[in-house]
């Protein structure tokens, strides 16, 4: 049987938001008939703030701040920590002091097991500040620079894009990839994220998988309707064959 592992904002929700009812109850279906993973940037209460407690406790293991927390049905079965320094914490204070943005809404520094959250914006910000931050950022690439500092300056730390508004840090090695310990790379395995691209924090994942020499492949995917066509098809496909 094929696996899938998905990743969970700009995946199979809209980010920060909750998943599509249509969507969820097909998923639901899914889900049943097919073994899944969930790997996702946020900890498992926003995770299932999202999705719901039946996806995330019906699917195989769900994967919280990058790979770092790992439950089976709800209940933690392995985790990691990370220990912002003062030196990275001082620098975050820094670009909030001065990074030209001008709206902060609270919530920049989020310490998950395992990583790091740093919002400009701030995680509080409302759907239109959201908006805002993502136009400002999509213009001057403000979380691609502070990545890239952080990837420059900070030794066995590295920084990815994560979600719209922020980015995620963790020890080098603690990304999405470090789930494939748990998968047999002679199984077809199919990654679903909206971050695969290079500085994407699905991108260690989706890239794990073809370095490795995974049977399977990763879709860089648009949106929870990009997912869910992509699926279907899938689906057709299986039937058919």
């Amino acid at each position: 049987m094929n696996r899938f592992i998905f990743d969970v904002d700009g995946t199979l929700t809209p980010s920060r938001q909750s998943m599509d009812p249509e969507f969820k109850k097909w998923f639901v279906d899914f889900i049943s008939d097919n073994k899944v993973w969930l790997v996702t940037g946020s900890d498992y209460a926003k995770t299932v703030e999202q999705l719901g407690a039946d996806i995330t406790e019906s699917v195989v293991t769900c994967y919280s701040c990058s790979g770092n927390q790992t439950r089976f049905k709800g209940k933690v079965v392995n985790g990691s920590s990370f220990e912002l320094t003062d030196e990275l914490r001082t620098l975050m204070n820094s670009w909030l002091q001065s990074s030209p943005f001008p709206i902060r809404t609270g919530n920049h520094i989020e310490e998950r097991p395992g990583t790091v959250n740093f919002s400009i914006v701030g995680r509080n910000c409302t759907a239109k500040q959201r908006k805002e931050y993502v136009a400002y950022d999509l213009q001057y690439r403000e979380r691609e620079t502070i990545a890239y500092v952080i990837n420059t300056e900070f030794d066995n730390v590295t920084a990815t894009i994560g979600g719209e508004t922020g980015v995620d840090i963790y020890y080098t090695g603690h990304d999405k990839s470090q789930i494939l310990v748990d998968f047999d790379p002679n199984i077809t395995t199919y990654f679903f994220g909206d971050k695969c691209n290079p500085g994407g924090n699905d991108y260690p994942l989706a890239n794990a998988l073809k370095t490795r020499n995974f049977k399977g492949t990763a879709f860089n995917v648009k949106g929870w309707k990009d997912t869910w066509e992509r699926l279907k098809f899938l689906q057709e496909a299986k039937k058919a064959a």
